[in-house]
C-alpha cells in the first residue's frame, strides 16, 4: 500500500521519546536526508537538482532540534513551527498557527501537511507529543496520550494511529521507519531521518 510521507512521534519500546520520518514518493524517488547539527533536511540527490524547479515541495527541512523540543513534518512548515516555539508560544498552537496559515500543499493531489513535536514538561523525565494534519477538508492538532506512540501519513487515514515503535537509538529509528515493523507495509520508501532522546537529542538518517 501506498501511503506518501510519514511521520512517527511518541515513546519508543525503550520508554525514550523520538520523533521519526520517511519520505515515500513515486514522482521524486530521487531525494536524500541530510543532517546537520540541529536539523535534517530533505534534498535532491547529486545530479537532480532540477527537480526543484518542477515541484517546490520536495525539499525541506524534515526535523529540527530547538532546545528540548523536536520538531517533524513533510515540508516547510517544519521552520515555521520551529521558530514559532522558540518564540515562547506553546506547543500545540504553534502547530495549529502554522497548518493553519500554510494549509495543504497546492499540487495536483492536494497532498496533506502533517506534523509532529515532542517536548519536554516541567515534570522530570516527561515528555509532551503533539501530532497534526492540514488537509483539503479539515485541521487537527491532537496531544498523543504519555508513553504512547503514533504515526500519520499523508495519503492514509488522515488521523494518527497507534504503533508499536521498536527502535531504541537515532540510527535504529531512521531504519525502522524506512521499512521495518508497520512501517514494512508501505511502499515507495525513499529516505528517513529520525531522532531520539537519550540525554540529549541525536539525529541520524537513513539512505539506502
Amino acid at each position: 500500500m501506498y501511503t506518501g510521507r510519514i511521520l512517527s512521534i511518541g515513546m519508543n519500546s525503550d520508554g525514550k521519546p523520538f520523533a521519526a520520518y520517511r519520505v515515500s514518493s513515486r514522482s521524486f524517488p530521487n531525494r536524500q536526508c541530510i543532517k546537520f547539527d540541529n536539523r535534517a533536511a530533505v534534498v535532491p540527490k547529486e545530479g537532480f537538482e532540477k527537480d526543484i524547479y518542477e515541484n517546490t515541495y520536495i525539499t525541506y527541512n524534515s526535523l529540527r532540534i530547538v532546545r528540548d523540543t523536536a520538531i517533524v513534518s513533510n515540508g516547510s512548515h517544519t521552520d515555521v513551527i520551529a521558530d514559532k516555539i522558540s518564540l515562547g508560544i506553546n506547543i500545540k498552537d504553534a502547530i495549529a498557527y502554522s497548518l493553519l496559515t500554510m494549509d495543504y500543499e497546492k499540487d495536483d493531489y492536494h497532498t496533506p501537511r502533517i506534523a509532529g513535536v515532542v517536548t519536554s514538561t516541567n515534570k522530570k523525565d516527561e515528555y509532551a507529543c503533539y501530532v497534526g494534519i492540514a488537509n483539503d477538508k479539515k485541521l487537527l492538532v491532537e496531544e498523543v496520550p504519555y508513553g504512547e506512540a503514533v504515526f500519520i501519513s499523508t495519503y492514509g487515514s488522515q488521523v494518527h494511529d497507534s504503533v508499536e515503535f521498536s527502535a531504541k537509538t537515532s540510527q535504529e529509528a531512521a531504519k525502522f521507519i524506512f521499512d521495518e515493523g508497520t512501517f514494512a507495509n508501505y511502499k515507495k520508501p525513499v529516505t528517513s531521518c529520525a531522532t531520539v532522546f537519550d540525554g540529549e537529542w541525536t539525529i541520524a538518517v537513513h539512505n539506502p
